[in-house]
């Protein structure tokens, strides 16, 4: 079994010999990673915006690479503030851990913020640039055959939207200013639909797409504006990636607590929903509402078990994760979010050793 027909037969609810896996990580995870294998210290970032050989991914086993285009590879661009080509200004915030001193990028500044006549005659880059999607041909060039590859579009309408105008801002906006939202909405939402469009043309079999539409315990808006907003963009967006290539699988990346529209997602074509926080939504509930009709892609909690966790509590979670969401298959094992600075090696390579993955640091 190829690492590629693993995912498939995962995606299609059929017997494997064992659960697809998947990760990501922060760059200085990534980091003491490569040390762990002695590799050579090259810089890689969770986006995969430009290629740098996926060794990591491919030492721990993993069955799905993956390589972004569009907003969301604006994150961890540079080491020092920036301002990106949609005008977005960013910084570089550090944070302590047991294992040294990380960096997270956050947006400082929101460029159509205070600037409502700017807002509206905003127009967002250009999607068809050859040059975003070098990376994404290669990875299908070289690897697609053995794995199965995703094309990352988060951000897609939503928080792309937000950081342009400012996520209070734009919550106002919803109710106040409808015209200069659909604007907004409709700029971030035609220029991601093209880059759904550049990857299926590549030749990638999954498309995951994605907003954090959830909080802790609710969505962050009203069931009500999604349905007014996003639901239509986002069922566009689906319907044409697969009148392009009906094969192509659709993943939906939203954090925290999503109960009031998985129903809807799976009316408009969603196929997998990731990330499956345990913290907001109970695996087991998921599977017996929707494991017939949706697949379920993450799970494994980075905001408590990976880096806090003994070996056991990663063994016990994994075991639970997978006789829910991963009942009859339809699971691909993730973090829920890129592995961060915080979580201790030996629980990664325990999850890795739960999994079934072969632990390949030379000893």
């Amino acid at each position: 079994m190829t690492h590629k027909e693993r995912v498939i037969r995962a995606l299609n609810h059929e017997e494997t010999d064992r659960p697809p896996f998947q990760a990501t990580f922060t760059p200085e995870f990534a980091d003491r990673l490569r040390a762990e294998f002695h590799l050579p210290p090259m810089f890689t970032e969770p986006h995969h915006r430009t290629w740098y050989g996926y060794d990591l991914e491919i030492l721990t086993g993993q069955d799905a690479l993956q390589a972004g285009a569009g907003w969301v590879t604006n994150y961890y661009l540079k080491p020092e503030a920036y301002t990106d080509e949609w005008g977005v200004e960013w910084k570089i915030d550090p944070y302590t851990t047991p294992f040294g001193v990380g960096h997270y990028t956050n947006i400082a500044h929101n460029p159509l913020r205070d600037h409502d006549e700017a807002a509206m005659a905003y127009k967002a880059p250009d999607p068809t640039r050859p040059e975003l999607y070098a990376h994404l041909e290669r990875l299908v060039r070289e690897y697609g055959q053995e794995y199965y590859i995703i094309g990352r579009v988060h951000g897609t309408i939503f928080e792309t939207a937000w950081a342009l105008r400012g996520l209070d801002t734009l919550m106002t906006d919803f109710y106040l200013n409808p015209e200069l939202t659909n604007h907004l909405l409709d700029e971030t939402y035609l220029y991601h639909k093209e880059v759904v469009c550049q990857m299926v043309r590549r030749g990638v079999d999954m498309i995951w797409l994605g907003d954090d539409m959830g909080a802790q315990d609710s969505l962050l808006i009203d069931p009500d504006l999604w349905r007014e907003y996003f639901k239509p963009r986002m069922a566009d967006i689906i319907r044409t990636a697969k009148a392009m290539n009906p094969q192509v699988k659709i993943a939906y990346h939203t954090d925290g607590c999503n109960y009031d529209i998985i129903p809807e997602l799976i009316e408009i074509g969603l196929d997998v929903l990731n990330p499956i926080q345990t913290e907001c939504m109970d695996p087991e509930i998921l599977q017996e509402k929707y494991g017939d009709q949706l697949c379920f892609f993450g799970g494994v909690a980075v905001q408590s078990t990976l880096p806090q966790g003994t070996a056991e509590e990663i063994r016990r979670e994994y075991q639970w994760l997978k006789n829910s969401i991963g009942k009859n298959g339809g699971w691909i094992c993730a973090p829920t979010h890129h592995v961060q600075l915080d979580t201790p090696m030996e629980n990664f390579f325990t999850l890795l050793e739960t999994i079934g993955i072969e632990d390949k640091r030379k000893k």
